[in-house]
């Protein structure tokens, strides 16, 4: 069974920074490609930033230059490190994770979310 547990998430001025973390725990897995998504009311959930297993990352185009995600692969853990956060990126983050396992296959589990608020 698979578990993904988000922290980090919280209130911030604009200009500020905050690091959201995922550990994903459980057995009988192995993870390929990890991310993190957002969803603010009203709005579709969109994807903030994802990362392979060997590194490649990808970012929506509102946060290139200032959010960066991270990995470590032998800690199970995906991170997003924002700086220069707005108060467009007030959302709930969900940490997504592409796993493999021999009796699912190829699926993708999600986290329980964690809420990140910008103050103007």
């Amino acid at each position: 069974q698979v578990q993904l547990v988000e922290s980090g998430g919280g209130l911030v001025q604009a200009g500020g920074s905050l690091r959201l973390s995922c550990v994903a725990s459980g057995s009988g897995f192995s993870i390929n490609a990890m991310g993190w998504y957002r969803q603010a009311p009203g709005n579709e959930r969109e994807l903030v930033a994802s990362i392979t297993i060997g590194g490649s990352t990808n970012y929506v185009d509102s946060v290139k230059g200032r959010f960066a995600i991270s990995r470590d692969n032998a800690k199970n853990t995906v991170y997003l490190q924002m700086n220069s956060v707005k108060p467009e990126d007030t959302a709930v983050y969900y940490c997504n994770a592409h796993l493999w396992s021999l009796y699912e296959g190829n699926y993708e589990y999600w986290g329980q979310g964690t809420q990140v608020t910008v103050s103007s």
